[in-house]
């Protein structure tokens, strides 16, 4: 098992942790929120964390959204924008994210994930020919924009349409195209593809522990990650393709990831699976995610 941190990030850092919150920069602007995860105690004293935020996430007791993610408020100081750009580069990848604060503490990025946006960046560019990658549960599009700056042909996979149009909103920004954007519940689409014979040389799915897809179609990760990889197994180029699955759930480690990618795409060569996580600058390790990725690719992979 291994645990990956990105190391390319100038404008995002982790400043501190603890007490389930998190003190975070993005770009210049500093953001107070909660965080599940930080059951220590924090290491900068709190008169430090009141007058750092630039917006301070405060969430409402007893209320959270359909895939229970908190909700509440945020507090802004006068100069803080309610939307903001933020820049990622790693080698010829440069990659530009517009931000936003939301309803649910989100504010469009997940910054751990970056490690997986070069694993895709990278692994794309191994092929001979033009890939085709789907790209699941797809959020704002930081895996889809990895995989069109590589030069790989691109569908990308959300349920909710606003959520489409921030993403398209970041591919202009990055300077790229021509990805194509479904609204549609992943599960449902992924079958589509199946009974279509359509083949890809590339799948990333970063599903939710809970979800709705755009007609209310219920996800419930536990329950159907199974269905979703065995038909994601019918749709992989079998001559060569790469897979890269992460989840969020905190019932599900990154040996049952493994397990369930070994399962259902047999063809894998060669597989890697661990944890995800962001240091605060008093050195801890934030978990945020389990991954498993794994390919089969060339005979020099």
């Amino acid at each position: 098992m291994e645990l990956l941190s990105p190391d390319n990030w100038t404008d995002y850092q982790l400043i501190d942790s603890g007490d389930y919150e998190k003190l975070e920069r993005f770009g210049r602007y500093r953001l107070r929120r909660p965080e599940p995860q930080a059951a220590w105690r924090k290491a900068l004293p709190e008169s430090e964390w009141e007058k750092q935020p630039d917006a301070w996430f405060r969430k409402e007791k007893g209320k959270s959204g359909p895939e229970g993610n908190e909700k509440g408020e945020w507090i802004l100081r006068s100069s803080m924008p309610q939307q903001w750009f933020i820049t990622y580069s790693y080698r010829t990848m440069k990659l530009r994210f517009r931000l936003g604060l939301t309803a649910f503490k989100h504010v469009g990025i997940f910054p751990e994930q970056a490690g997986n946006w070069n694993y895709i960046f990278d692994t794309v560019r191994q092929f001979p020919i033009l890939p085709s990658v789907l790209n699941l549960f797809a959020y704002t599009g930081g895996a889809s924009l990895a995989a069109k700056a590589a030069g790989a042909d691109v569908v990308h996979v959300d349920s909710v349409k606003q959520v489409l149009n921030w993403s398209r909103e970041n591919m202009e920004a990055s300077r790229l195209n021509n990805i194509r954007w479904v609204c549609e519940d992943a599960l449902k689409f992924v079958k589509r593809e199946v009974k279509r014979g359509k083949r890809y040389q590339g799948i990333v799915l970063d599903p939710p522990a809970y979800g709705r897809g755009p007609e209310g179609e219920k996800w419930i990760l536990e329950d159907h990650i199974a269905e979703l990889m065995d038909a994601c197994g019918k749709i992989v180029d079998k001559t060569g393709f790469f897979c890269v699955l992460n989840l969020y759930s905190m019932g599900f480690s990154s040996l049952i990831a493994e397990n369930i990618m070994n399962d259902y795409l047999p063809d894998i060569t060669k597989i890697d699976s661990g944890e995800l996580y962001l240091p605060d600058q008093a050195g801890r390790k934030l978990p945020l995610s389990v991954f498993c990725r794994g390919s089969k690719l060339t005979s020099n992979e």
